[in-house]
């Protein structure tokens, strides 16, 4: 393990890891402003190879170039079924690798949330999150980048959370204005003028899905992250299997479709009357609330798609957020730097309009590509 300290205008980064990854981090910035390289637009390179943990999957962090020259850094997970992941899971390949009709061997998710660089989404350290922009406008962002690239899917959040619980390793995070909440000594660097944000990767190893400096950071708390392809539309819930694709995504698009419970083949609703419970019944009363997942009750259980999504109590403590109510809401996941033990990478806060906008609402994007035709 080696200490590096890395120096850039305006801010001085500290980071305990692999000197050889750090490093090579390092080397992509250049005065906190990224410069185009034309000649290396849509290429890969790998940084460095990673021992998979269990489930036995193939983990590397990649930097990938988009179709400014600019570059993210990647890390990129191999192909997982259902039964690796989670309790219950069947043989399934888990949705994270799926769009449609098509599979992916693999799939790339931003090891950090993402900046603003010419109006393109960027997976930057020590950068300041792009917040103030809808989902829409998010997703947009991401597609202008080249094709594969999109706003990361709620099935992809669903595969880090699901990662994250299975290896014990529950990222720590941004929950206490700059520190994490249950321990102050883990904390990051504020982003100049904020009263909580933190600079992207600045925390330490825990803040990461598997406790190491080289792991996606910052997926509890700092910023709300917005998810594409998750709302929960008049009580029910729904999702679009083609998210990870440049589709029509309007409030009437066909390309939405509520979860349907396996065992009695009708479509799962939220009620939020008295708390939070999933159900198949008809919600008498419309409302909003929240609460820890350990106080989540359901009729049906959790079912294996509801897993894939990681709207379980995977993280018990953290919190829930629903609006049951007439109309549209969004999807985002993780929390942001106050309130401390809410947050975690298993909060769900489903009660964003498609038009909201906020100072403490970002995102990442991910990446796909398609298998090669021989």
């Amino acid at each position: 393990m080696a200490e590096l300290k890395i120096r850039m205008p305006g801010t001085e980064l500290e980071a305990s890891g692999n000197e050889r990854f750090l490093e090579t981090v390092l080397m992509k910035i250049c005065d906190k402003d990224v410069k185009p390289n034309p000649q290396k637009a849509g290429t890969e390179e790998v940084l460095m190879e990673l021992e998979p943990p269990e489930p036995d999957i193939k983990h590397e962090v990649v930097v990938i170039y988009d179709n400014a020259g600019i570059p993210s850094i990647m890390r990129r997970f191999s192909v997982v079924r259902n039964c690796d992941l989670f309790e219950g899971g069947s043989s399934k390949i888990h949705s994270a690798f799926k769009a449609g009709d098509e599979d992916f061997d693999e799939i790339y998710i931003s090891v950090y949330p993402n900046c603003n660089i010419n109006g393109k989404p960027y997976s930057l350290p020590g950068m300041k999150p792009w917040t103030n922009i809808t989902n829409d406008d998010a997703a947009r962002a991401c597609f202008s980048k080249g094709e594969g690239w999109h706003l990361m899917t709620a099935q992809e959040w669903g595969l880090l959370a699901n990662l994250s619980l299975k290896n014990g390793t529950l990222p720590h995070g941004n929950t206490d204005f700059g520190k994490y909440h249950a321990n102050p000594d883990e904390k990051g660097i504020l982003v100049e003028g904020s009263s909580g944000m933190t600079l992207t990767g600045t925390g330490p190893a825990t803040w990461t899905h598997d406790h190491t400096v080289t792991g996606v950071h910052d997926l509890c708390g700092n910023v709300w992250e917005m998810v594409r392809g998750l709302r929960f539309k008049d009580g029910k819930v729904q999702v679009a299997d083609n998210a990870a694709l440049d589709v029509d995504l309007s409030m009437n698009s066909s390309e939405w479709r509520s979860l349907i419970d396996p065992v009695s083949d009708e479509t799962i609703r939220v009620d939020c009357t008295d708390g939070i419970k999933f159900t198949t019944a008809e919600n008498e009363e419309e409302d909003y609330t929240g609460c820890r997942w350990e106080d989540v009750k359901s009729d049906i259980g959790y079912t294996e798609e509801m897993k894939e999504l990681a709207l379980y109590p995977g993280e018990p403590n953290a919190y829930c957020y629903i609006d049951g109510s007439e109309g549209e809401w969004f999807a985002s996941r993780g929390g942001h730097w106050s309130y401390s033990s809410y947050y975690g990478v298993f909060d769900l806060y489903g009660h964003n309009a498609r038009s909201a906008t906020c100072h403490y609402l970002g995102f990442r994007s991910a990446y796909f590509r398609r298998k090669t035709v021989n």
